[in-house]
């Protein structure tokens, strides 16, 4: 077995700070019945850009994986692209929001949040 294809089957990655913070925020809103959905879609600088949201969909082709309780929820097309990255939240004076951590990507831009 390659790097490659364990880094494959691995899938994608959420730090145990993202996961309370993900917690927090389905706390506040009220729902145990949703799941962060994780994706690529076209656009961006670079071709592709990353859309993070709560999601209550199960589609087919889905993979679902649990981090303390937390669903992260990557469709069938996005997963290759996704394969390996890390999902992190960052709070510091600089900058505060959800970072993504991705080995697949080929280039970077000015935006910080596309890749090829």
């Amino acid at each position: 077995m390659t790097v490659q294809d364990e880094t494959v089957q691995q899938g994608i990655l959420l730090t145990d700070t993202a996961a309370v913070k993900v917690k927090s925020l389905l706390e506040q809103e009220g729902r145990t019945d949703l799941h962060l959905r994780v994706a690529v879609q076209p656009g961006g600088c670079s071709g592709l850009r990353y859309q993070l949201f709560f999601d209550e969909r199960a589609l087919d082709g889905d993979e679902v994986k649990d981090f303390g309780g937390v669903g992260v929820v990557v469709d069938r097309m996005s997963a290759p692209y996704l394969a390996g990255a890390t999902i992190d939240f960052v709070d510091t004076i600089e900058k505060q929001g959800f970072t993504i951590d991705n080995p697949n990507a080929g280039g970077s831009c000015a935006c910080g949040d596309s890749f090829h």
